[in-house]
């Protein structure tokens, strides 16, 4: 007992901290920094990180509007991606000691300390800087659930992307391509070139009314093999319109557009496809041995380069209401992060 007092106290830790309060559930704007939250304490089995950066996210968003499940009620502190450096350590903790840097998922990660599970703490890669590492946990392994376990690409697969630019469809488009595949990715026009910069082979309008037909006129009217779908509102009509017959797969993994609704008889008389659900949270906790494979894939494609250290845009801790409604109207491009 007496090691484990000494362990939470080897480091200096302030009792209150900045952070952000979401404090309605009526958006981002509602978000506000606050000076005076209390710096959480590590239970067994966990480690309060001084937090460099955090991740931004849809779900963040989600969340904010009383969209995601199970969320949170406010007030309460917002975030749930962040990395940075262990300066305390929990009762059972043995593989990590302050000092280190990792990256992980929690809550109340627009924060300047935040608590994560010691297990799912993931090192920073050497070389990097927590910024960098941002997306290690969530977009990434969500990025290659969709491609690979569940979306089951293969060479010469034709692949269709949604939202492209952000930070998990850059990353889709990249593993996609390593893989063999032909991707068809969708963004706002303001941003196809940072698409095509991933290696997108085809890249459509994501504002277009035509998105179903553009594809079939690009696969001869054959459809693509795996959706990647996280558009939802209007667009998710098209994603099931634009999988071929039978053998394609839409993988469903978000809904900045909103919520879509599809009946058992349009599955059996209109659109013939593999509809899969993803959220990477669930999985990580209902198929831990799936995101450990997923987590051994991404070190190999790391190692070989096909992923890179991505290069966030930066926000001020402050600035994080304005962030999250920039992301909301989907005028930004790949990762964003905020520096505590």
């Amino acid at each position: 007992m007496y090691a484990e007092k000494e362990r939470l106290i080897a480091v200096s830790i302030p009792t209150t901290m900045r952070a952000l309060q979401q404090t309605s559930l009526d958006g981002p704007q509602d978000m506000r920094l606050i000076s005076g939250a209390a710096v959480p304490h590590p239970g067994r089995g966990e480690v309060l990180i001084r937090v460099a950066a955090a991740g931004v996210n849809y779900a963040d968003i989600s969340k904010a509007h009383g969209m995601f499940a199970g969320g949170p009620q406010p007030p309460y502190l917002a975030g749930f991606e962040a990395a940075g450096e262990v300066v305390a350590t929990g009762e059972g903790v043995t593989g990590l000691q302050p000092g280190a840097r990792v990256v992980g998922v929690g809550t109340g990660a627009f924060a300047e300390y935040m608590v994560l599970d010691a297990a799912a703490a993931v090192p920073v890669p050497s070389g990097w800087t927590e910024q960098q590492a941002l997306g290690l946990v969530v977009n990434w392994p969500t990025a290659l659930a969709a491609l690979k376990p569940l979306g089951g690409i293969t060479a010469g697969h034709v692949v269709l992307i949604h939202a492209a630019a952000g930070g998990t469809g850059q990353a889709a488009t990249r593993m996609a391509k390593h893989y063999g595949a032909t991707v068809i990715a969708t963004a706002s026009p303001g941003k196809h070139e940072a698409v095509r910069a991933a290696g997108a082979d085809h890249v459509l309008d994501s504002l277009g009314g035509h998105l179903a037909a553009d594809v079939m006129a690009l696969t001869g009217g054959l459809g693509v093999d795996l959706v990647l779908e996280s558009a939802g509102g209007a667009t998710f009509a098209h994603s099931l319109a634009a999988a071929k017959r039978v053998t394609g797969r839409v993988v469903v993994y978000g809904m900045a557009g909103g919520e879509a609704a599809i009946t058992n008889w349009e599955l059996v008389y209109q659109h013939q496809v593999h509809l899969i659900g993803l959220n990477i949270g669930v999985l990580i906790q209902a198929a831990p041995q799936m995101f450990g494979e997923l987590m051994g894939e991404l070190s190999a494609l790391i190692a070989a380069g096909v992923l890179e250290p991505s290069r966030p845009t930066v926000y001020e801790l402050a600035d994080g209401p304005r962030a999250l409604m920039e992301l909301e109207a989907r005028s930004t491009i790949g990762k964003l992060a905020l520096l505590a």
